[in-house]
């Protein structure tokens, strides 16, 4: 019986709120409703967004032709790239799809910030700002890792998997979550798998994916677009950044952030790199 005394911790939730302002009864509190409202704002936005993207993702993974993903590294990254999509996908859809309680995978809140809500939008259609022509499109008079290395075989191998990699850890991030997965929520604080190395472990890989497989200072044009797609690449990882600092500011509402945001501030992946090339460069000084 734990489940049900979790669940009645507080029955009176946002969805209770909003069922008494409905019909009409005393003690509504205004921001419960506003705050199940964002909940299911979130919820009916992404959910109808994910699927949208699976059944399209697991086609073109069951379409590749192995006998060219087999010998060829560019084919196969790629194929493995579209497995880790399709599983990230598949993950984060379960997620917002089981918004439960007795599951203990219920919203505990809603990003309450505009200011959190405009740079996630932006990254989803139909507000994405990064498609093909968009203010934010950083690929015209640019091409991809396999044309700038094609013909070194050893390259080409590396780098792809490198991206593949990278894929892996930004499906493990959603991975993560179990049945808590979703954008602009609190649904409880992860500090297991990748979260315990870096707070935007799904952030810092995507990124980092765009940056390696484009190398937007390479060009097929001028100086010009080479400049142009370093410096939109660049304000894309911003909107990412933004994201983060934003649903930082959600999530420290809880103690539970905060104590977790506090050790990874110490020991995190980056203090600890940091701290090393410190040591380091006072080793050589002395």
């Amino acid at each position: 019986m734990l489940w049900i005394d979790r669940y009645l911790v507080e029955p009176r939730d946002g969805a209770w709120h909003l069922g008494a302002w409905l019909t009409g009864q005393a003690g509504v509190d205004r921001e419960a409703i506003y705050g199940h409202l964002r909940a299911w704002g979130v919820k009916t936005f992404f959910l109808a967004f994910m699927l949208a993207i699976v059944p399209p993702g697991f086609g073109d993974f069951v379409r590749g032709d192995v006998s060219i993903v087999l010998r060829d590294p560019v084919a196969l990254s790629g194929w493995l790239v579209t497995l880790m999509l399709l599983i990230d996908v598949a993950f984060a859809t379960v997620g917002y799809l089981l918004t439960f309680r007795p599951l203990d995978s219920h919203i505990r809140s809603a990003n309450p910030y505009a200011a959190a809500w405009m740079p996630a939008l932006m990254c989803y259609p139909p507000f994405i700002l990064m498609n093909t022509g968009g203010p934010l499109d950083y690929h015209p008079g640019t091409s991809d890792w396999a044309y700038w290395f094609q013909g070194h075989p050893v390259l080409l191998a590396l780098i792809g998997t490198v991206l593949v990699g990278l894929t892996a850890i930004y499906a493990w991030a959603t991975m993560a979550f179990g049945f808590r997965f979703s954008n602009l929520t609190n649904r409880g604080i992860l500090t297991h798998g990748p979260y315990a190395v870096s707070r935007h472990p799904a952030y810092l890989s995507k990124n980092l994916f765009w940056w390696i497989s484009t190398i937007p200072v390479l060009t097929l044009g001028s100086l010009v677009d080479a400049v142009r797609a370093t410096l939109l690449l660049a304000a894309v990882s911003g909107v990412y950044y933004w994201r983060a600092k934003t649903e930082e500011r959600h999530l420290k509402l809880d103690p539970d952030y905060r104590a977790y945001f506090a050790w990874m501030t110490r020991n995190g992946f980056v203090p600890r790199l940091f701290t090393r090339l410190r040591g380091t460069l006072q080793a050589g000084h002395a």
